[in-house]
């Protein structure tokens, strides 16, 4: 119950102290919906404490996981535009384009506006045509270039300036990207980002009521 959008992180290496924590701790609330996502070779792991709880699961995505140590090179040479930040007045268009959108995934976009770095393009009448935001995990997300301003240079503009800004102030720069998005795989590959094919991030939904993945 409460803000199902409300992230949790919990840090381990270790298969059996990540078991552990899910049937044990009272970390996880089981009578309720929660999405956990975790490297995609614990899914059996998972689907044996969930169907040892009685719990239904549901793997919601799996995504590439995509890292940009040095964005210092990326450049904007080809579009001039006039970025900006997203704002509170912003929160309505953003959660209307993002695939996973619901009534109450307004707060967690209201959140990520106010309290973490955004890059966008507005058009002359200050509305957004093409945006990118941060997760409270880091993670950059929720690109989205709307449909009549594309193929204009748009989306590498936002993640450019975002990365950027994200390196600078000493953070990580990241994103997932689900498997069957090739375009946006080809988009961040394109400015340099990098995976290990060897890892995969995985999302499961447990007692699901909505597919809401992060």
């Amino acid at each position: 119950q409460g803000d199902p959008f409300r992230d949790v992180s919990v840090f381990t290496k270790d298969e059996a102290s990540l078991r552990n924590i899910l049937e044990n701790t009272g970390f996880f609330d089981w009578k309720n919906y929660f999405c956990l996502s975790v490297n995609i070779c614990h899914e059996e792991m998972l689907k044996a404490v969930a169907a040892a709880k009685g719990v239904p699961e549901n793997k919601l995505a799996v995504c590439h996981m995509m890292t940009l140590p040095d964005p210092s090179n990326l450049t904007n040479n080809r579009v001039s535009v006039q970025l900006s930040s997203l704002k509170e007045s912003h929160i309505d268009v953003v959660n209307s384009t993002w695939k996973f959108a619901a009534e109450f995934s307004k707060q967690m976009i209201r959140n990520m506006i106010m309290n973490f770095p955004s890059s966008c393009v507005l058009d002359p009448d200050g509305h957004p045509v093409a945006w990118v935001l941060t997760y409270s995990s880091c993670a950059m997300g929720m690109l989205y270039t709307q449909p009549e301003h594309r193929r204009k240079g748009y989306a590498k503009a936002v993640v450019t300036a975002l990365a950027k800004k994200l390196h600078s102030e000493g953070y990580p720069v990241f994103c997932f990207i689900e498997e069957e998005n090739q375009l946006s795989y080809r988009l961040f590959t394109s400015l340099g980002f990098t995976e290990d094919p060897t890892y995969r991030f995985a999302w499961y939904g447990f007692n699901q009521k909505h597919p809401i993945p992060h």
